[in-house]
């Protein structure tokens, strides 16, 4: 619930590594983000510091960045923000910065590309499932005077 949701601009630094675990399909890649500014005294752009992160996509998404994401593609990415710091024994103390990612696609104003919607699995199927009625009964009062688009159904009927 107060999770920290990101916004990230980069390229795709690894190829992504496919994994089916029993929870589902899982992926993951490493993401370069680095800073650019405008430096008045070289009167150009010049590239700051480079941030990188390690995104992870499950289920569907997953899938989906197997088949079309590659290393060196500029990538907009939207998750959720995990910090972890870790010391594992004889090994100096890090930090690594997680998304745990809700979307990913092509950073179009970088390039072109071309969607293909994803086959959707095959549904179970309904033969045991009844289908619902979604209507509710109108309940007639014999008081109740006909609605006026009624009424002159009724009149044309008569």
């Amino acid at each position: 619930m107060n999770e920290t949701i990101v916004c990230v601009v980069g390229n795709v630094a690894t190829q992504p590594a496919y994994r089916e675990l029993a929870a589902g399909p899982s992926a993951r890649f490493r993401l370069a983000v680095t800073a650019r500014y405008w430096d008045r005294e070289k009167n150009a752009w010049v590239d700051g510091h480079t941030n990188f992160f390690t995104v992870w996509a499950n289920r569907q998404l997953a899938v989906n960045v197997a088949a079309c994401v590659e290393v060196g593609q500029p990538v907009i990415v939207q998750g959720r923000l995990k910090v972890r710091t870790e010391q594992r024994e004889g090994q100096q103390q890090w930090t690594s910065a997680d998304i745990d990612a809700v979307a990913i696609g092509h950073d179009l104003s970088r390039g072109t590309a071309l969607f293909h919607r994803a086959a959707k699995p095959e549904a179970p199927p309904t033969a045991n499932r009844p289908e619902p009625n979604w209507e509710t009964p109108r309940q007639t009062d014999p008081q109740e005077t006909p609605e006026p688009q009624e009424a002159a159904t009724a009149l044309a009927v008569t």
